[in-house]
């Protein structure tokens, strides 16, 4: 039997910090999203540009973030959630299988956030696999919406039989959007503690591996000091029997 290995990591655009005192991370994740060695890495608070940003930094990338953190040999996929004064962000996926097809949704619950998701299609261990990444909006009645919008989305665009992955940043403090996506048929590693946020002192998982057509085999959560440093959010890995 199959393991398929899947990250989700809200990477905070690749700066961490404030004002003067922010610094570029964006290459220690580099070093980060492989040591991860993942089949799928499901990425969220991705740059794709930001003029002021390249103007602060010397060591900024050339490349995107998306491309420039996937491993040598990886697809990489990316999508643009929201426009700003300087640039742009959103959700990526880096995979080590052939991406067959990408397709992205609006899921912006109102003008003050903009959010997305991004559904990818790939081909891996002799299977047609969906990935879908999201980052749900920080209002509750907003995250409840968006998982009814994911629900339509997923009977619409996913064949029924096919294996499925949604991973991301659900904001869910406390795992309330659980029945709505076991209405679907997802199902994530319940019982086991995964907290996620804030890295530096972990109180609660904001960040969610579900699947659908394959068995839940184990879960990760790298700890320590270089991981908190990178982002506010720890990455989180689950595994999963095909």
């Amino acid at each position: 039997m199959s393991v398929l290995r899947v990250a989700t990591y809200n990477i905070h655009k690749g700066v961490q910090g404030i004002g003067p005192a922010r610094r570029l991370e964006i290459h220690n994740l580099g070093h980060a999203v492989e040591q991860l060695d993942a089949d799928i890495v499901c990425l969220q608070e991705v740059r794709k540009v930001h003029r002021r940003e390249e103007q602060y930094f010397t060591r900024w990338p050339e490349l995107p973030q998306h491309e420039f953190l996937a491993p040598e040999g990886y697809y990489a996929v990316y999508r643009t959630n929201a426009l700003t004064k300087h640039g742009e962000h959103g959700n990526a996926m880096l995979s080590r299988w052939p991406v067959m097809a990408e397709t992205h949704e609006d899921m912006s619950d109102h003008r003050f956030e903009q959010r997305g998701l991004l559904h990818v299609h790939v081909h891996a261990m002799r299977r047609d696999i969906h990935v879908i990444v999201v980052h749900l909006g920080l209002i509750p009645a907003s995250r409840a919406r968006q998982v009814e919008q994911l629900g339509r989305f997923i009977e619409r665009e996913v064949p029924r039989r096919a294996p499925l992955i949604v991973a991301g940043d659900f904001n869910d403090w406390g795992g309330k959007l659980r029945p709505a996506m076991k209405a679907f048929g997802l199902h994530d590693f319940i019982g086991e503690r995964a907290m996620t946020y804030p890295s530096r002192l972990p109180l609660a998982q904001l960040d969610y591996v579900y699947a659908r057509g394959m068995k839940p085999h184990a879960l990760q959560i790298p700890r320590g000091r270089i991981w908190w440093r990178m982002s506010d959010h720890l990455p989180l890995i689950a595994e999963f029997k095909l």
